[in-house]
């Protein structure tokens, strides 16, 4: 099983993330942990690249950049270990690259779908799971500088935010909303209901 979590930074991914890998290890599952970008050793230098640098570059530069790291970590790593019957849970994946690229942009939704699904070799999560609360909320739990993505302000996270729930459906073959403005074990709560619901 392929699960993703996606949203804002700021909502709790990680945290999540980590929660539910702990969750499905205690029953006995073997897992497989990553992130998007990253995951293997193109992946992490071109997330830095990315997220961590001051380059200049144009959308769609910074766009093919997130596709090209997204095709090492399905190739290296998702599709061997979901070959081997593992569970694989993802922070971010094509979802969060359609939304955050497209936004304040002239780079189509539909484009960015199409183009990120042969980068991915038609790789599609199982299940996507995304974490929603108002872009003001989510940049006020931030307790770190703030990355590429996160410079751009909040009206643009916002715009995001709307985003991904208009795409979420494309994202995966199930799909689920976790309002993540709530305690942290409510929210975890709901991300195994929504899991054990496709696993029935």
């Amino acid at each position: 099983m392929f699960i993703t979590l996606d949203g804002i930074d700021g909502v709790g991914k990680s945290s999540q993330v980590a929660k539910l890998c702990e969750h499905l290890e205690a029953t006995g599952q073997a897992v497989i942990r990553v992130r998007d970008p990253g995951g293997t050793v193109p992946g992490e230098a071109i997330r830095a690249l990315l997220l961590d640098s001051n380059l200049a570059m144009h959308r769609r530069c910074e766009a093919l950049l997130f596709l090209a790291a997204r095709c090492q970590l399905a190739e290296e790593v998702i599709r061997p270990a979901l070959q081997l019957g593992k569970v694989v849970v993802s922070d971010r994946f094509l979802l969060a690259n359609v939304v955050y690229q497209s936004i304040g942009s002239d780079l189509l939704p539909d484009d960015l779908w199409r183009v990120g699904e042969w980068a991915s070799g038609g790789l599609r999560p199982d299940l996507t799971l995304l974490l929603d609360m108002p872009a003001a909320a989510a940049m006020a739990r931030l307790d770190r500088p703030k990355d590429r993505m996160e410079s751009r302000g909040v009206d643009y996270l916002e715009a995001v935010r709307l985003a991904f729930l208009v795409q979420l459906p494309r994202a995966a073959h199930n799909s689920a909303i976790i309002r993540a403005d709530r305690p942290i074990d409510e929210i975890h709560r709901d991300i195994v209901a929504a899991v054990r619901e496709i696993n029935q």
